[in-house]
Protein backbone atom coordinates (compact mmCIF):
# COMPACT_ATOMS: atom_id res chain seq x y z
CA UNK A 1 0.00 0.00 0.00
CA UNK A 2 1.08 3.53 -0.68
CA UNK A 3 -0.32 5.89 1.96
CA UNK A 4 1.55 8.93 0.67
CA UNK A 5 -0.42 12.16 0.99
CA UNK A 6 -0.84 13.94 -2.33
CA UNK A 7 -0.21 17.65 -2.49
CA UNK A 8 -3.35 19.72 -2.55
CA UNK A 9 -3.68 23.45 -2.75
CA UNK A 10 -6.55 25.89 -2.70
CA UNK A 11 -7.14 27.06 -6.26
CA UNK A 12 -5.22 24.17 -7.84
CA UNK A 13 -6.72 22.10 -10.62
CA UNK A 14 -9.42 19.99 -8.99
CA UNK A 15 -8.65 16.28 -9.16
CA UNK A 16 -10.97 13.59 -10.44
CA UNK A 17 -12.40 11.70 -7.48
CA UNK A 18 -13.02 7.96 -7.72
CA UNK A 19 -15.11 6.16 -5.12
CA UNK A 20 -13.52 3.27 -3.22
CA UNK A 21 -13.94 -0.15 -4.78
CA UNK A 22 -17.28 -1.58 -3.55
CA UNK A 23 -15.53 -4.74 -2.37
CA UNK A 24 -13.81 -2.60 0.27
CA UNK A 25 -17.03 -2.42 2.27
CA UNK A 26 -17.74 -6.09 1.61
CA UNK A 27 -14.40 -7.10 3.11
CA UNK A 28 -14.32 -4.56 5.93
CA UNK A 29 -17.98 -4.68 6.89
CA UNK A 30 -20.11 -1.89 8.33
CA UNK A 31 -19.18 -2.53 11.94
CA UNK A 32 -15.44 -2.41 11.26
CA UNK A 33 -15.79 0.68 9.07
CA UNK A 34 -17.65 2.40 11.90
CA UNK A 35 -14.84 1.39 14.28
CA UNK A 36 -12.26 2.79 11.82
CA UNK A 37 -14.10 6.12 11.67
CA UNK A 38 -14.43 6.18 15.46
CA UNK A 39 -10.71 5.51 15.89
CA UNK A 40 -9.91 8.18 13.30
CA UNK A 41 -11.82 10.83 15.20
CA UNK A 42 -10.33 9.70 18.49
CA UNK A 43 -6.90 10.36 16.99
CA UNK A 44 -8.08 13.76 15.77
CA UNK A 45 -9.07 14.57 19.35
CA UNK A 46 -5.34 14.86 20.13
CA UNK A 47 -4.25 16.90 17.09
CA UNK A 48 -3.98 20.56 16.19
CA UNK A 49 -7.27 20.32 14.30
CA UNK A 50 -9.29 19.09 17.27
CA UNK A 51 -10.73 22.60 17.64
CA UNK A 52 -12.72 21.99 14.44
CA UNK A 53 -14.70 19.21 16.11
CA UNK A 54 -16.89 19.13 19.23
CA UNK A 55 -14.37 16.99 21.10
CA UNK A 56 -15.45 18.35 24.49
CA UNK A 57 -19.11 17.45 23.93
CA UNK A 58 -19.39 13.67 23.74
CA UNK A 59 -22.94 13.55 22.40
CA UNK A 60 -22.12 15.98 19.59
CA UNK A 61 -18.78 14.29 18.88
CA UNK A 62 -20.56 10.92 18.65
CA UNK A 63 -22.92 12.44 16.07
CA UNK A 64 -19.97 13.63 14.00
CA UNK A 65 -18.54 10.12 14.04
CA UNK A 66 -21.89 8.57 13.13
CA UNK A 67 -22.49 10.98 10.24
CA UNK A 68 -18.98 10.36 8.89
CA UNK A 69 -19.39 6.58 9.11
CA UNK A 70 -22.86 6.73 7.54
CA UNK A 71 -21.44 8.83 4.68
CA UNK A 72 -18.55 6.44 4.03
CA UNK A 73 -20.75 3.34 4.23
CA UNK A 74 -23.12 4.86 1.68
CA UNK A 75 -20.23 6.04 -0.50
CA UNK A 76 -18.75 2.53 -0.51
CA UNK A 77 -21.99 1.04 -1.80
CA UNK A 78 -23.70 0.21 1.46
CA UNK A 79 -27.12 1.29 2.70
CA UNK A 80 -28.01 4.97 2.34
CA UNK A 81 -27.93 5.71 6.08
CA UNK A 82 -26.51 9.17 5.46
CA UNK A 83 -29.24 10.14 2.99
CA UNK A 84 -31.91 8.81 5.35
CA UNK A 85 -30.75 10.96 8.25
CA UNK A 86 -29.05 13.95 6.61
CA UNK A 87 -30.52 14.15 3.11
CA UNK A 88 -28.35 14.91 0.10
CA UNK A 89 -24.69 14.77 1.12
CA UNK A 90 -23.74 18.32 0.02
CA UNK A 91 -20.46 17.47 1.75
CA UNK A 92 -18.55 20.44 0.36
CA UNK A 93 -21.29 22.88 1.31
CA UNK A 94 -21.56 21.41 4.82
CA UNK A 95 -17.86 22.11 5.38
CA UNK A 96 -17.67 25.69 4.07
CA UNK A 97 -18.11 27.10 7.59
CA UNK A 98 -14.82 25.47 8.59
CA UNK A 99 -11.47 26.94 7.61
CA UNK A 100 -9.76 23.92 6.09
CA UNK A 101 -6.23 24.50 4.87
CA UNK A 102 -3.70 22.07 3.41
CA UNK A 103 -2.02 21.49 6.75
CA UNK A 104 -5.31 20.63 8.43
CA UNK A 105 -6.10 18.28 5.56
CA UNK A 106 -2.76 16.57 6.02
CA UNK A 107 -3.36 16.07 9.75
CA UNK A 108 -6.80 14.59 8.99
CA UNK A 109 -5.26 12.20 6.46
CA UNK A 110 -2.35 11.26 8.72
CA UNK A 111 -4.87 9.95 11.24
CA UNK A 112 -6.31 7.60 8.62
CA UNK A 113 -2.82 6.63 7.40
CA UNK A 114 -2.00 5.54 10.94
CA UNK A 115 -5.04 3.25 11.11
CA UNK A 116 -5.33 1.70 7.65
CA UNK A 117 -2.40 -0.75 7.95
CA UNK A 118 -4.35 -2.52 10.71
CA UNK A 119 -6.99 -3.46 8.13
CA UNK A 120 -4.33 -5.23 6.08
CA UNK A 121 -3.17 -7.11 9.19
CA UNK A 122 -6.81 -8.16 9.65
CA UNK A 123 -6.83 -9.67 6.16
CA UNK A 124 -8.39 -6.92 4.05
CA UNK A 125 -6.99 -6.90 0.52
CA UNK A 126 -4.36 -4.12 0.30
CA UNK A 127 -5.68 -3.13 -3.15
CA UNK A 128 -9.08 -2.42 -1.62
CA UNK A 129 -7.55 -0.44 1.23
CA UNK A 130 -5.60 1.50 -1.40
CA UNK A 131 -8.83 2.35 -3.23
CA UNK A 132 -10.27 3.73 0.03
CA UNK A 133 -7.10 5.71 0.73
CA UNK A 134 -7.01 7.07 -2.83
CA UNK A 135 -10.57 8.32 -2.39
CA UNK A 136 -9.80 10.02 0.95
CA UNK A 137 -6.56 11.49 -0.37
CA UNK A 138 -8.11 12.90 -3.53
CA UNK A 139 -11.49 13.98 -2.16
CA UNK A 140 -9.88 15.78 0.76
CA UNK A 141 -8.14 18.09 -1.72
CA UNK A 142 -11.59 19.40 -2.66
CA UNK A 143 -12.26 20.19 1.00
CA UNK A 144 -9.41 22.72 1.23
CA UNK A 145 -11.12 26.11 1.28
CA UNK A 146 -8.57 28.31 3.03
CA UNK A 147 -5.05 29.28 2.05
CA UNK A 148 -2.30 28.20 4.41
CA UNK A 149 -2.34 30.62 7.31
CA UNK A 150 1.13 31.70 8.39
CA UNK A 151 1.52 31.55 12.16
CA UNK A 152 -1.44 29.21 12.52
CA UNK A 153 0.62 26.60 14.31
CA UNK A 154 0.13 24.18 11.40
CA UNK A 155 3.45 24.85 9.67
Amino acid sequence: MDLTIRDGRLGALQPTVTKPHPDFLSQVGEERLRALVNDHYELIRHTKIAFMFPVDYEEDFSKVKKHAADFLIQLCGGPDYYAQTRGDSRILARHTRFRIDENGRRIWLECYAELLPELEREGVDPKLIQSFWDYLNTFSILMVNTPRVQGSGFE
